[in-house]
């Protein structure tokens, strides 16, 4: 036992001594760090100084913070001011697209109306004065509608609200019928034009590829005054190069990019024939860059300009003529081909539906297909149609897409009466630019036209799709 408590005694003392060596160890260590904040501080100062200068930092830093919290405050109030006229902008953005869109529509009724009745006038048999009289009723109308359209397209492009609906399509879909508009429309400057045809087939959107070479021609006559204008393509190894030259002045070499601005025209001497706003090549910038087609020009001073887009080769379309399901625009013009153009017209004595629930289109379109030798029937529902047509089958249904009656609009009301009249013919009539609907369309089995309605366009449709279902 004594033993025991020996050895007890024996640990406490050298417990006892390991704590007093700890202690004088942490003495030693107080003291050097006392030592360190003395000799850092200045010569007069003291701990408390140091003390001092170390809140006085710290209030220096809270205050620092502070004005930082309120200026992320007042950066977060100017975002959100920002955020919110940007939002605002882009309203007033989509509202002045909308009016636009709205205002063409009912501008282009009127038009589209007034056209029907010039192109219905030309096919009558006049005195020459008043043909000529018909005939400038008739340019001076295209130049409103070009006008007008070149407006509606800048601001949709700026607004970014128009898009493209890509397919294929045969290229003399196209280029058929800009070849036969533009041939009497350089007659009337006292030229000619030279088209060669192409029966490739490409990918694009075929209206807005359209509006590009459509400009393209439109240029062509206006700075022509005389000589020959070129349509043509090149096969190209990524592509079709679909060209359109002319025997004009040429374009100096500074201002070949200028006159892809918007409002710059080339100095030409022939004001003339120089009507527009300057902003047809800008537009053709604008599309040729959404829809991924360069487009080039090249020109000589006194020789003439020749542009060019180049456009994605495509597989074939199996059919030409259009079905449900197939693609409504690969169709190719029959009636272009050879010189008895028309000589067998199929639109003598056929039997066509038009509804619009606009009397002067209905008006318009009755004189316009009757001159052609159509026989016509015209209304605005299809209940009035079907009582007027005394149960005759028709050939070729053209309708508008926006009808009064919201409920259905022409798309609907085309497949509920191609239900009762399988495999009928259908136009649809639009003002409307959008790719959705130009898509909904084709998807349906339909052709679309834009108006205003393009007399000889309408004329080469008809002819094509009445020879197709012959």
């Amino acid at each position: 036992m004594a033993l025991f408590q020996l050895a007890a005694d024996s640990d406490t003392a050298a417990d006892n001594a390991t704590l007093r060596e700890e202690n004088r160890r942490l003495r030693k260590v107080c003291q050097a760090l006392m030592e360190r904040v003395e000799s850092g501080a200045s010569p007069n100062s003291a701990p408390y100084a140091a003390f001092e200068r170390s809140v006085l930092l710290a209030e220096q830093v809270r205050e620092r913070t502070d004005a930082l919290h309120r200026t992320l405050d007042e950066l977060s109030q100017v975002n959100a001011r920002l955020l919110a006229a940007n939002a605002e902008a882009e309203a007033a953005n989509l509202s002045k697209t909308k009016f636009l869109a709205a205002v063409s529509h009912d501008l282009l009724q009127p038009l589209n109306a007034a056209r029907l009745f010039a192109s219905a006038l030309e096919t009558h048999a006049l005195p020459e004065a008043s043909q000529a009289l018909v005939g400038h009723i008739g340019r001076s109308l295209k130049d409103v509608e070009g006008l007008l359209g070149t407006l509606v397209d800048i601001s949709r492009l700026d607004a970014g609200v128009l898009h493209a609906d890509k397919a294929p399509f045969a290229v003399s879909t196209l280029l058929d019928a800009l070849a036969e508009e533009y041939r009497q429309v350089a007659a009337v400057r006292g030229l000619t034009l030279n088209y060669v045809p192409s029966s490739v087939v490409v990918e694009s959107d075929l209206a807005l590829l359209a509006r590009v070479v459509r400009n393209f021609l439109s240029n062509a006559v206006r700075y022509t005054e005389h000589g020959h204008l070129l349509l043509g393509c090149r096969r190209r190894a990524n592509g079709l190069e679909i060209m359109v030259g002319d025997t004009g002045p040429g374009i100096p070499e500074p201002q070949r990019k200028a006159i892809f601005l918007e409002f710059r025209r080339a100095n030409q001497s022939q004001s003339g024939h120089s009507r527009g706003l300057g902003l047809g090549l800008a537009i053709v910038d604008r599309i040729s860059t959404m829809l991924e087609h360069p487009v080039s020009l090249t020109s000589q001073l006194g020789r003439g300009s020749l542009f060019s887009v180049l456009v994605p080769f495509s597989v074939p379309v199996p059919n030409a003529a259009p079905s449900a399901g197939a693609s409504p625009v690969a169709y190719a013009p029959k009636a272009l081909s050879g010189s008895d153009r028309w000589q067998h017209d199929p639109l003598q004595g056929c039997v066509i539906w038009v509804i619009d629930d606009d009397p002067a289109i209905i008006e318009g379109m009755q004189a316009l297909l009757g001159s052609w030798g159509c026989r016509v029937r015209a209304a605005a529902t299809v209940s009035a149609l079907e009582a007027a047509s005394d149960g005759e089958r028709p050939a070729v249904l053209l309708v508008d897409y926006h009808l009064g009656d919201h409920r259905e609009n022409g798309i609907d009301l085309a497949a509920r009466l191609r239900r009762r009249y399988p495999g009928l013919a259908t136009v649809v009539i639009t003002a409307n630019h959008e790719a959705a609907l130009k898509r909904a369309t084709r998807e349906a089995g339909m052709h679309c036209l834009l108006k205003p309605l393009k007399p000889l366009r309408l004329k080469m449709l008809l002819g094509t799709l009445l020879e197709n279902s012959a």
